[in-house]
């Protein structure tokens, strides 16, 4: 079978993305694996598929590079949302359902907007450290390393497989350096492709808000800039920790190139 497949990347987290909207994809776990595999197949750090729904502008299915169906994806649901723009789907503002529910979206300023559902099960772990689930589950340990030579997976590796997160399927690992004027320095270990990514949405979400939980107070709104090894985001939020809390991930989705590949 002959797919048409596309290519986006938000800050480095790359995707393949397919159009099934007829709904006649059926790729196995393997298939999906192999086609992310780099080197050997195309190349990704996981695979979405765009589908019909009836409760909002479109159904987002994300799979990781090892082909299981994931959770919440950030960045990818940012790019998902670039290419249902791209195929005239959507317009300049829209809504989609993703693993964990209902989501909207703005394409703003050459930038894609992801409003976040409000970051739940926040525990603090000792200094410096936290867990929270924000679509995805998520470790941040604030470090004063140098962010260059910091060994990711030498450290996020254990951590992703600790007893203390095996109900959750384990969990994401970041690892957080605040720099000058706000700015937070991320870098992920991701689940699911077990590997270092060169930026994960959820992750940079989850390290700018338990950043702002220790530094500000209820109910104030700021925006957050985020450096990671891919580019560089925003989380912006408002009215933090109250009733009308809005987190919203933002920063570039880019089309990068589609093709055909046999499966």
């Amino acid at each position: 079978m002959q797919l048409t497949f596309y290519k986006y990347q938000g800050t480095g987290n790359d995707f393949i993305v397919l159009n099934n909207l007829q709904g006649s994809l059926g790729l196995s776990q393997e298939q999906i694996a192999a086609l992310c595999r780099r080197r050997l197949g195309i190349g990704a750090d996981g695979l979405m598929t765009l589908n019909a729904s009836a409760e909002a502008d479109f159904l987002m299915r994300y799979y990781n590079a090892d082909g299981a169906e994931g959770s919440l994806c950030g960045n990818g649901s940012r790019c998902m949302v670039a290419f249902a723009h791209r195929l005239g789907l959507v317009g300049e503002q829209c809504s989609f359902m993703a693993s964990d529910g209902l989501h909207r979206a703005q394409i703003r300023d050459g930038e894609v907007r992801l409003l976040m559902h409000s970051p739940r099960d926040y525990a603090a772990l000792g200094e410096g450290q936290g867990f929270i689930d924000t679509g995805s589950p998520h470790y941040v340990q604030f470090v004063q390393d140098d962010m260059e030579t910091l060994d990711v997976c030498a450290r996020g590796r254990p951590i992703r497989y600790h007893q203390d997160f095996a109900a959750r399927g384990g969990t994401n690992v970041n690892f957080v350096h605040p720099g000058p004027e706000g700015v937070l320095y991320v870098r992920t270990y991701e689940r699911g492709v077990e590997d270092e990514t060169l930026s994960c949405g959820t992750g940079i979400t989850a390290a700018a808000y338990i950043y702002l939980l220790q530094s500000q107070s209820r109910g104030v709104s700021c925006t957050v800039p985020v450096h990671t090894r891919g580019g560089r985001l925003r989380v912006e939020v408002q009215q933090l920790g109250t009733p009308g809390e809005e987190v919203w991930l933002c920063g570039p989705a880019t089309f990068v190139f589609e093709g055909l590949v046999e499966v």
